[in-house]
């Protein structure tokens, strides 16, 4: 058995849901909201499983703050996830939704950012293209979003914070970043823009599960690379310093 396919093992079960999960989006199948709520929980079984309980695996030190830090993401993503059934006293479960993925996405930014071994280069030049996508996605939503525009604009600024900082991590983690904010673009325009069809629910999640299973795997992986080198400490420089390449 590689080592490459050992260390995707105890992210299996989080395939499995996923998989389950948008086929449910897709058929509107009556299983659609539970196995949505098992999605966060199996990501971090996975990512506790990988980094610290199969002994093959286990990261040596334990780089607790980096772990804290996922984990902390990938909990908010959860409650945003659950918005309508665990703050059932909002009328609607937008702001919450947006106010816990916010969070996660902070988690997100401060781990890529800051924590020595996931971070391979400096920014590259065409990661400027979120700043594009970024002023294009409010020219096209901020008419539709009305009280929450301000919310909206934090949201998303976060939001391509985490897929511009991804960049800098490797191809695993670019990608995670990357069909992340996909999931949420196309997720905007269905709760804003009027017209949307309800096909895309299952586009949203299809692009939501491999961003987050990218980002996740892709961070554990990183950090088991940075044991194996044998380097400590939790932090790297700046995004734009030379020693962050």
């Amino acid at each position: 058995m590689t080592e490459r396919f050992r260390a995707l093992l105890p992210f299996v079960p989080y395939l499995a849901v996923s998989l389950a999960h948008v086929i449910a989006c897709f058929g509107e199948y009556a299983f659609e909201g539970w196995t949505k709520l098992l999605l966060m929980p199996a990501l971090a079984a996975g990512v506790i499983a990988s980094a610290v309980l199969v002994p093959e695996l286990r990261l040596r030190p334990t780089p607790v703050g980096a772990l804290a830090l996922l984990l902390a993401a990938i909990t908010f993503s959860w409650l945003g996830d659950g918005a309508a059934t665990f703050f059932p006293m909002f009328e609607s479960e937008i702001p919450m939704m947006l106010a816990c993925f916010g969070v996660a996405h902070i988690a997100y930014i401060v781990l890529l950012w800051r924590t020595r071994g996931i971070a391979k280069r400096r920014l590259p030049a065409w990661s400027l293209v979120y700043v594009l996508a970024y002023l294009v996605l409010l020219a096209l939503l901020l008419p539709h979003t009305k009280s929450l525009s301000i919310p909206v604009m934090a949201y998303g600024l976060v939001l391509v914070a985490t897929a511009a900082l991804a960049t800098r991590c490797g191809a695993v983690i670019a990608w995670g970043g990357a069909f992340f904010l996909l999931s949420d673009a196309i997720l905007a325009f269905r709760l804003f823009v009027p017209g949307s069809t309800t096909w895309t629910s299952g586009v949203v999640m299809l692009t939501y599960t491999l961003g987050q299973g990218l980002l996740a795997y892709g961070i554990v992986a990183a950090l088991r690379k940075r044991a194996d080198r044998g380097e400590a400490g939790p932090a790297t420089p700046p995004a734009g310093s030379s020693a962050a390449s």
